[in-house]
This record gives C-alpha cells, sequence and structure tokens, in this order.
C-alpha cells in the first residue's frame, strides 16, 4: 500500500478487480452493447478511485460502486441518440430477435423502474440489494417493481393486439 493509498481506496479497487464481470453484467444490462459496458465501468472505476476518500461505509463499497456504475449506464444512455444493438453470432438470429426485443421492451420504463426490473431479472439481485444500490425503501422498490412489470405486461399485450391485427 502506498503512502498516499487510503483503506477505502485499496477496498474499493480489490471489488473492482474481483467484482469486474458483475459490474459489467449491470453495465451491458442497461446498455446491450459489449463496447459500451466496458466504457461504463472503465469510467465507473475511474469515479470510484476517484471519490473512494468520500466512502462513509466501507462494507457498503460494493453496492457503492454498483450505483455509480448504474448512474454512469443512466448518463451515457441519455446521452446518446440512436441505439444500436451488436448481434451475437454465436446464436440463432431469432434468440438474438428475443433478446432485442426484451431489452428493447424494458428499456421503454422509465427510471428507476427500468433499473429495478434489470437488477431484479437480468442480473437476479434480491430486493433488499437493489433497495441498497438505489437508496430506497424496501417497501418503493417493491411497489414500483409491480408497477413496471405491469407495464411490461400491457406493452406486451398492446403488441400481440397489434400483431394479430396485422395478420
Amino acid at each position: 500500500m502506498s503512502a498516499k493509498e487510503t483503506r477505502e481506496e485499496r477496498c474499493v479497487q480489490e471489488l473492482l478487480i474481483s467484482n469486474y464481470k458483475k459490474y459489467y453484467r449491470v453495465a451491458y444490462s442497461y446498455c446491450f452493447n459489449p463496447n459500451d459496458a466496458m466504457d461504463i465501468v472503465q469510467e465507473s472505476a475511474y469515479k470510484a478511485i476517484k471519490y473512494s476518500n468520500s466512502l462513509k461505509h466501507i462494507e457498503y463499497a460494493d453496492t457503492w460502486i454498483c450505483k455509480i456504475v448504474i448512474n454512469t449506464a443512466i448518463k451515457m444512455i441519455n446521452n446518446k441518440k440512436n441505439v444500436i444493438y451488436e448481434l451475437d453470432e454465436s446464436i440463432p438470429y431469432e434468440e438474438n430477435f428475443e433478446q432485442i426485443y426484451m431489452k428493447d421492451l424494458v428499456s421503454s420504463l422509465e427510471e428507476p423502474e427500468r433499473s429495478i426490473v434489470m437488477m431484479r431479472y437480468f442480473e437476479d439481485y434480491k430486493l433488499e440489494d437493489i433497495s441498497k444500490v438505489l437508496d430506497m425503501n424496501l417497501s418503493t422498490v417493491k411497489s414500483k417493481l409491480y408497477r413496471g412489470l405491469r407495464k411490461l405486461k400491457k406493452e406486451l399485450e398492446n403488441k400481440e393486439d397489434r400483431s394479430s391485427v396485422n395478420e
């Protein structure tokens, strides 16, 4: 440990290394682009290390880093005008189409419902962990999750109705 390196900074660096894949998956679940996800994680790592001295409770460092990744991803998405999905050529076209369809559907949700649904169903976070990452009351997370799911169900029903009319 260098003379200037703090306990918090060392902890943040260790978490960034040991949980890189987790942070990448969180970033990817927002942007659906491997290169953008790597950029988000890099930018988030820079911010986390730079501001590690502001970390009040070291035991929540992982949650704090996740929040930085989410905020960085949201900022990047809001700054981009056109989203272009890269197809995974190792899986059949139909599966790519289904993944893009579901991602577009979830992307239609407003924040924080989008984050909650993505963290719960794409990243398998527990509701308590989502509550910590997003700094929300657990009951608020639950109500926003169920509201988001109702919106997705309604959107799916509307899309099915439109497709059946076109057949």
